[in-house]
């Protein structure tokens, strides 16, 4: 009697494990899930870049989505598949055109727009004032810096505005053309920090290079800013 239980009950597995066979849930499914996150924090102008973590997760819900239905029996998380997919192509089309729309805005009027790099002066030549430099010099422009970690502490109104983070964070002195002596007017402050700034005011060449605590090289620009985010 024993026996002829066992014997049901192993063919009951049997049976069983032939309706409903063991589907692994697709890795790329789930990373596709995981890419989520990370894209979202995109959608913030700081982290801009993270939106590419969007296309690594498109590009994971579509690899699922074929593996998934070129092998039904062997995979499941089709929905997750396309749930990822879908969601990470909002975000980075909402991404991408929510820091387009930023960029085309962002310039108030009466302030042209200007990028550090139009400043700087290429290597091997002299590292002195380039002909855009001169140009500029007196006009209202808009430019994006951050602050020169070397600048203080706090609150500040005057600190040195650099291109990047790259050289300070790894102990290097900035060249004379990628430093710009930034002055705050009508009583404005803001706090140092790593936050990439916006400011617009009136750009100057310095009549006498300058130097100031902290740094080596001369300072040649200099920003009377009127707006400041």
């Amino acid at each position: 009697m024993a026996t002829a239980e066992f014997q049901d009950t192993q063919f009951s597995r049997s049976v069983d494990d032939a309706e409903f066979p063991y589907r692994a849930i697709s890795r790329a499914a789930v990373t596709s899930i995981i890419m989520i996150l990370p894209a979202v924090l995109g959608l913030v102008p700081a982290f801009s870049p993270m939106l590419f973590f969007a296309v690594v997760g498109m590009v994971a819900g579509t690899f699922a989505i074929r593996t998934i239905s070129r092998y039904p029996d062997e995979y499941s998380g089709l929905t997750l598949a396309w749930f990822g997919l879908i969601v990470n192509a909002m975000l980075l089309v909402g991404g991408i055109a929510e820091h387009a729309y930023i960029y085309a805005t962002e310039v108030p009027e009466g302030y042209d727009r200007v990028q550090f790099y139009e400043l700087q002066q290429a290597e091997p030549l002299p590292d002195i004032p380039n002909a855009t430099a001169v140009a500029l010099d007196g006009k209202a422009i808009f430019l994006k810096g951050y602050i020169h970690p070397s600048s203080g502490s706090g609150m500040l109104r005057r600190f040195i505005l650099v291109p990047d983070l790259g050289t300070c964070c790894f102990g290097g002195q900035p060249r004379s053309t990628d430093m710009i002596e930034v002055i705050l007017t009508g009583g404005k402050t803001v706090r140092a920090g790593m936050t990439k700034l916006k400011l617009a005011g009136k750009f100057y060449l310095n009549p006498q290079s300058q130097k100031a605590a902290d740094f080596d090289n001369q300072i040649f620009y200099q920003m009377r800013v009127e707006q400041l985010r």
